[in-house]
C-alpha cells in the first residue's frame, strides 16, 4: 500500500494461506479509548479472529487487542466482541454468503486509514490440503523464475 494515509498495524498472512479470498471490505470498528491506543501502539493480534453477522449487524470476534498499559481502571477487556461498522446491504452480502456451506468471514489485515482504525475482511472458503500443495508450487516455480530472469 503506497498511501501515506494508511498505516498498516497487523495482518492476518495465515488467513492467505488457509482460505480462497473473495472481494475484500473495508470496515470501521466501533473501539474503546483504550484499544485505540493500544492499536496504535501495534498490540493486536488477528490470529483466532473471525466476523459473525447477527441481526444487530457484523461483530468481529476473537481479536485480541493488549490492554494499554496506562489504562488503569479504564481498561478493557482483550477479546471483547467488536461491533463492525458496515452498510446494510454489505451486512446482507456477508449473511448471504456465510449461509452458503463451508463460507466464513476473516479479517486480513488491521489498519489506520487517516486516523481511524479499519479492518479489511473477506469473504473465505477454507482449502484443502491439495490446494495449499498447489499454491506452494507454483509459488516456489515463480521465485525459481524470477531467478533465472536475474541472472
Amino acid at each position: 500500500m503506497s498511501d501515506p494515509g494508511i498505516k498498516t498495524v497487523v495482518t492476518n498472512r495465515r488467513a492467505r494461506h488457509e482460505y480462497h479470498l473473495e472481494k475484500p471490505v473495508e470496515a470501521g470498528m466501533a473501539l474503546l479509548g483504550s484499544e485505540v491506543k493500544s492499536l496504535r501502539a501495534g498490540k493486536a493480534n488477528l490470529q483466532d479472529a473471525f466476523v459473525s453477522v447477527d441481526a444487530e449487524g457484523a461483530v468481529l470476534r476473537n481479536l485480541h487487542i493488549a490492554p494499554y498499559e496506562m489504562g488503569g481502571y479504564a481498561n478493557h477487556e482483550p477479546t471483547r466482541p467488536r461491533r463492525l461498522l458496515l452498510h446494510r446491504r454489505e451486512i446482507e452480502a456477508l449473511r448471504k454468503g456465510i449461509e452458503q456451506q463451508g463460507y466464513t468471514v476473516v479479517p486480513l489485515r488491521l489498519y489506520f486509514k487517516h486516523g481511524r482504525a479499519k479492518v479489511e475482511i473477506a469473504l473465505a472458503k477454507g482449502k484443502k490440503l491439495y490446494d495449499k500443495r498447489h499454491d506452494i508450487a507454483a509459488r516456489d516455480e515463480q521465485r525459481r523464475l524470477d531467478r533465472l530472469v536475474r541472472r
